[in-house]
């Protein structure tokens, strides 16, 4: 029997956690210290599937096959495609990051209500939700997938609401307040995207016998189970609900601003760049691995909601005065980019969509965790807080500038090439929308430069003439992530060579071939 290796790199932090939990409250710092040697071990085992896996070889590698509930079809199945292990190498490659980021967020608190902060849940937590998330992206059986899928909603959960940012203008008892909304918004619409989510995986059972995907897969490609025109659409719709709450897609989107606000900036890190990416990444798995035609019925409908989620997001980040709702609002303008780049049903938006979602979670988790160290400087997350920052914080403001930069995709920058792509892919099958998308590069310029312009540049506040640069533990969190940005951004075949095998095959499973150009090429 060969090493479970899929398996080990979602136990370890899965086993971490407890062993973190358990430390005694005395030895928070060796907690901590716990918590960052198992996510560094994590990425080693990450680093180890994305060595052994074969971009050339089949479509899912590493696999893992055992009876669980065998009564009722359910298998403990594991699998890496490309998309799957770039996101798993993702995740990995982000958990230190959020973890030294917050190694003072859950410290006891010395003002206020003085109430004990338990540091070993908030570094358990994370660990858990790392587990989570790396086993959703493994998983090809529908049923274990849901069961990660939903179950990472508690950790998060908690991590919202009982971890929230300190950084409050209207005090303890009104900051207590609107962290349990945020936490309760959350787990209530990810809950109900969650129950419809699962009256479809019931009924994907009830039609197919079974809850593998890949001989789902296989039985469609062969003729072996035919679906209902309606059937498939129904059951489309349960499965895209839940992942376009998950996203977060235009409406279904409004629980993510207010989570945002109310994390820590490593929390809220972890929400958009880690936890946000298991929906679009089961988009292109399960609702068009498993629907072609209802995803190819669906695709008008969705094309318009995710350009709406372009527009929309960048127009409410423009108007934000605090500091994190920004981001999240810019957040949900990429996730747009993202969910329109996977339904253009071209190779080029899907290979675009993918690799977006590698940079999304680079260039946001630098620039919030800069903005988290900025906050935790001045107390405030209000822009008009702050203001010639850039005078005594240059480093801060200069990872600060970069980190923004990459928001609003400056050529030169990771997300520059999967955004040209995206548009470039759509552009070739629905030109209309891949026009009409462009504004929200323009938007998302004017929203990142006006924030370095009121945050960094000007006169010096009071407030800020004594703020610190960055620390050492800081530039160590920082520094690898703009290194990233800037290598990618001039280098993305590394990532691109691993994901476009995977979408070539999603492409086959949807039918789809991309449109010829309509003028030939010059011979």
């Amino acid at each position: 029997m060969s090493f479970p290796l899929l398996t080990v790199t979602a136990a370890l932090p899965a086993l971490g956690a407890v062993a973190t939990a358990a430390v005694p409250a005395a030895r928070r710092t060796a907690a901590k210290w716990l918590a960052l040697v198992v996510s560094l071990a994590t990425l080693a085992l990450a680093i180890t599937v994305l060595v052994r896996f074969d971009p050339g070889g089949a479509r899912y590698q590493l696999t893992e096959s055992h009876a669980w509930i065998a009564d009722f079809g359910v298998r403990y199945e594991l699998g890496v495609d490309g998309i799957g292990v770039a996101l798993v190498a993702l995740t990995a490659l982000l958990i230190p990051f959020i973890i030294l980021a917050g190694w003072h967020d859950a410290d006891p608190l010395e003002t206020g209500s003085r109430r004990w902060r338990p540091t070993q849940g908030f570094f358990a937590l994370i660990l858990a939700v790392e587990a989570m998330v790396v086993l959703s992206f493994e998983a090809t059986d529908v049923f274990l997938f849901y069961i990660f899928f939903e179950a990472m909603l508690i950790p998060m959960y908690f991590l919202i609401g009982g971890f929230g940012d300190r950084a409050h203008e209207h005090g303890e008892e009104t900051a207590s307040t609107q962290r349990s909304y945020a936490a309760v918004k959350f787990l209530l619409y990810n809950l109900v995207g969650g129950l419809i989510m699962l009256a479809a995986v019931i009924g994907l059972y009830v039609v197919a016998g079974n809850f593998s995907l890949q001989e789902i897969a296989h039985a469609r490609a062969t003729g072996s189970l035919h679906m209902a025109t309606s059937t498939e659409r129904w059951l489309f719709l349960g499965f895209f609900f839940a992942f376009a709450v998950k996203a977060p897609l235009w409406p279904l989107h409004t629980w993510l601003p207010n989570a945002m606000q109310e994390s820590t900036a490593p929390v809220a890190v972890l929400i958009t760049a880690v936890v946000d990416k298991v929906g679009t990444f089961a988009m292109l798995r399960f609702c068009l691995g498993l629907f072609p035609e209802a995803s190819k019925w669906a695709t008008p409908v969705i094309l318009v909601l995710a350009l709406i989620s372009i527009l929309y997001g960048a127009l409410l980040a423009v108007g934000q005065r605090d500091i994190k709702r920004l981001v999240a609002y810019a957040s949900i303008s990429h996730f747009g980019f993202i969910i329109m780049g996977i339904f253009a049903m071209t190779s080029q938006g899907q290979s675009g969509a993918t690799l977006y979602m590698v940079n999304h979670g680079i260039s946001t988790a630098a620039l919030l965790l800069v903005v988290g160290f900025l906050i935790s400087r001045r107390g405030s997350r209000l822009i008009a807080d702050y203001g010639g920052v850039q005078k005594v914080a240059p480093v801060l403001a200069g990872t600060f500038l970069i980190g923004g930069l990459a928001t609003l995709s400056l050529p030169g920058l990771a997300p520059f090439v999967s955004e040209f792509l995206v548009l470039v892919g759509t552009f070739t099958r629905y030109p209309a929308i891949g026009i009409v998308a462009t504004l929200g590069i323009v938007l998302a310029a004017l929203y990142v430069l006006v924030l370095y312009q009121r945050t960094m540049t000007g006169p010096v506040k009071p407030q800020v003439s004594a703020m610190p640069d960055l620390r050492v533990r800081e530039l160590v969190v920082v520094a690898p992530l703009i290194v990233l940005l800037i290598f990618l951004g001039v280098y993305p075949k590394p990532v691109t060579d691993i994901v476009n095998p995977a979408v070539k095959q999603t492409m086959s499973d949807v039918h789809k071939k991309d449109p010829k150009p309509e003028v030939e090429a010059a011979k």
